[in-house]
């Protein structure tokens, strides 16, 4: 298994291995499907993930998922991926975005992230795994902290682990605690792609959101830190 050794790794693996332990998010005998788009932050989160489980003291299983979108006109990204999972020597799949009938294109970003969950819910459940690993991070718990206040007047983010279909399946996400610029610095080390290949990427409200959090500078923790507290404290995690 060869893996990026940048310097960012024992950082991050401790940051995982906390969120892990704090919210039981991995346990012995899961079968576990990381949800792996073909950017920095899954990419991140699936080495990290390997990583976790040969320190561990118990077994776990790991995949890799990849929706492929090219029905949706996203770009062909398992000839890129296939040889780097390969390299890994992880189990991996791939899943096709089936869309309804009729469904208009470009996707809105909702519709988009409806039909992607739904491919990795019916891959994951298919592949016999208990549990769906997303590359959310520390940034999009804030953002999305920001968005209901904003937008829906709730004080919610990101839960770490949400339970599905009556508890068939579990969407954990181990990289709650790690800043996005931490998983930059490690997808440079890497060579990993950055930026999403949404359309929408650069101009959707999250975007914007981020945005406007990147203008504190190094505040930026503190308030990730305010924003977490916050939202645990009314949502009882």
């Amino acid at each position: 298994m060869r893996m990026n050794d940048a310097r960012q790794a024992p950082f991050l693996l401790r940051e995982v291995t906390r969120a892990i332990g704090e919210f039981d998010l991995i346990v012995e005998g899961d079968r576990v499907a990381v949800a792996v788009s073909g950017g920095k932050d899954s990419r991140a989160l699936l080495e990290l993930l390997l990583r976790h489980r040969c320190k561990v003291p118990y077994r776990y299983d790991l995949l890799a998922l990849h929706v492929v979108g090219t029905s949706a006109g996203f770009p062909d990204l398992q000839p890129e991926l296939e040889p780097w999972f390969r390299e890994l020597g992880v189990e991996y799949h791939f899943a096709p975005l089936e869309l309804p009938p009729g469904e208009p294109l470009p996707l809105s970003c909702f519709r988009c992230s409806w039909n992607r969950r739904k491919a990795l819910f019916t891959a994951a459940v298919g592949l016999g795994c208990n549990k769906l690993a997303f590359g959310h991070h520390a940034d999009d718990a804030a953002a999305t902290t920001l968005l209901n206040l904003m937008f829906n007047g709730r004080l919610e983010t990101m839960a770490p682990h949400v339970e599905f279909f009556d508890g068939a399946v579990t969407v954990i996400r181990p990289l709650i605690y790690v800043p996005e610029k931490e998983l930059t610095r490690y997808g440079q080390a890497a060579g990993f792609p950055g930026d999403t290949t949404c359309p929408q990427g650069l101009t959707s409200r999250r975007a914007q959101i981020k945005a406007l959090l990147r203008q504190f500078g190094q505040d930026q923790r503190q308030i990730r830190a305010n924003l977490w507290r916050a939202a645990r404290r009314v949502m009882g995690f």
